[in-house]
């Protein structure tokens, strides 16, 4: 008598922060892909040290498996300043913490987030980001 064929493994839940770079503030957000929602966490001030030893905390708090970065592009795509400014803080990021560091496109997630009447529209930007990270697919 032959056994069943093994079902295949479930993926574990992974567990995301996702961040909306700014030159003045970074707006955080946490979710997972359970439920593929993100929430609000807050912003952190985006000078020097001061920045990431404020992201090291909330690793180290929220302990996620993966990182998103949205990164800003002009209307039809092009790059602009913070597109590689964006960029290199997923490189530091990855650098600094080891973790996965997904890009993406973020066009227009402030204006969405100050619409819907955000109290503090990065963080809620960096939800709208880890959102649609989630809708692409990780």
């Amino acid at each position: 008598m032959s056994a069943a064929p093994a079902a295949p493994l479930a993926l574990a839940p992974r567990s995301f922060l996702a961040f909306d770079y700014g030159t003045k503030r970074v707006g955080v957000a946490v979710g997972n892909s359970l439920t593929l929602t993100a929430q609000p966490l807050r912003s952190v001030d985006a000078l020097g040290d001061a920045r990431l030893s404020a992201i090291a905390a909330l690793i180290d708090e929220w302990r996620p498996d993966e990182l998103v970065v949205g990164v800003p592009r002009h209307p039809d795509g092009a790059a602009h300043d913070n597109t590689g400014r964006a960029q290199r803080f997923a490189r530091q990021l990855h650098g600094r913490f080891r973790l996965r560091v997904h890009e993406v496109d973020e066009r227009y997630t402030t204006t969405e987030a100050r619409a819907a009447g955000a109290r503090d529209v990065d963080a809620a930007s960096a939800a709208l980001i880890l959102e649609q990270f989630f809708r692409e697919g990780p």
